[in-house]
């Protein structure tokens, strides 16, 4: 299956899903962007994955537009904002679903607190993609 994974800086949510995705099955090829990119993925992203296993730290940041003609069994957005704002695929797309995440580089506090909230939203996407992947990829 070829997977696109999309939200806005592409620097935390899509990042973890397309790790989480890729994790589950190699076979599998999965991509992700941003409809705004950031510069780099989150730091914090990165620390959270790797304590579940998965190392995002030499990912970087896509803009969807190098995406845009490609035929994708699916394209997921991860967030509502990139979800309203998904371009128009020139290419073909089997299926196209939303999975819808709070933005963890938004919260605030602690830094304690800012990083049990993004663990917090990666058990959550290993939750949604699991089911996914096992409900439609398998």
């Amino acid at each position: 299956m070829k997977i696109l994974i999309l939200c806005t800086g592409n620097s935390c949510r899509s990042q973890m899903a397309q790790g989480f995705l890729q994790s589950f099955d190699n076979r599998n090829e999965v991509h992700s962007a941003g409809t705004f990119p950031a510069s780099k993925v989150n730091s914090r992203a990165v620390k959270v994955m790797k304590e579940s296993g998965i190392d995002i730290s030499r990912n970087t940041p896509k803009n969807v537009s190098q995406y845009i003609d490609g035929e994708w069994d699916y394209v997921i957005t991860v967030c509502d904002d990139a979800n309203e704002t998904c371009p128009l695929f020139q290419g073909k797309v089997k299926h196209r679903l939303h999975f819808g995440f709070k933005d963890p580089s938004k919260f605030t506090g602690t830094g304690e607190q800012v990083l049990k909230e993004f663990r917090e939203i990666r058990d959550e996407i290993k939750t949604i993609f699991y089911r996914f992947y096992n409900n439609f990829l398998i």
